[in-house]
């Protein structure tokens, strides 16, 4: 596999989330230059990130849009339906349970994991939850390969050690805090505390 920078595997999800309903609304061609200014970058970064892939558009013809969408889905693996499980059934991972913008992308939330009693061996937002100790078990029948840690920090590391040991290769952790993986599993982290106190700062020096 080529070594692709994380920024332009973001922005192809982003190129995918603007261009998917073009194609759905019947736009059959854009432009280098229509396409960055939708996401506000340089022409020249939208073809640099395509051209790791392979020789798309043509000069002065732009992007046929619906095989571009269709090359990114495949690019990035969602041409086909993705399994996820949830570990964490609080208000996080009960709302990430929920959200239907991940079906969009070909993701399914199969399971959430949790060791309350009160919320294992029954459905939340339509989805089982079981106990974190049928997890490894789970994932072994249900072949899953993505988790999402929406547990308190404390808990992530213990967490994130159980869906390693399960044989889970990606991993989009929610907790505030860092996680010790081992190099062939990749993690993904999303701090909202983090993004919050950035707009404070922002909105502080406005």
């Amino acid at each position: 596999m080529k070594n692709i920078p994380d920024a332009t595997v973001k922005r192809l999800s982003l190129y995918y989330r603007i261009l998917q309903p073009l194609s759905i609304q019947g736009t059959h061609e854009i432009s280098s230059k229509n396409l960055a200014s939708l996401l506000a970058i340089n022409p020249a970064q939208v073809r640099k990130d395509l051209s790791y892939f392979g020789t798309f558009g043509k000069r002065g013809a732009g992007y046929n849009v619906s095989q571009l969408v269709a090359k990114i889905a495949e690019i990035l693996g969602i041409s086909e339906e993705r399994k996820v499980i949830i570990v964490g059934a609080g208000n996080l991972g009960s709302a990430l349970a929920a959200y239907h913008g991940f079906e969009v992308f070909g993701f399914k939330v199969c399971a959430l994991f949790d060791t309350d009693t009160h919320k294992t061996g029954k459905k939340i937002k339509g989805i089982p939850c079981y106990n974190i100790k049928e997890l490894i078990q789970f994932v072994k029948n249900e072949k899953i390969k993505m988790a999402v840690i929406a547990v308190p920090a404390q808990f992530a590391q213990q967490i994130a050690s159980v869906i390693v040991s399960s044989n889970i290769k990606a991993i989009l952790n929610f907790a505030p805090v860092r996680i010790n993986i081992p190099p062939d599993v990749k993690v993904n982290n999303v701090d909202l505390a983090l993004e919050l106190k950035s707009l404070s700062y922002f909105l502080k020096n406005i």
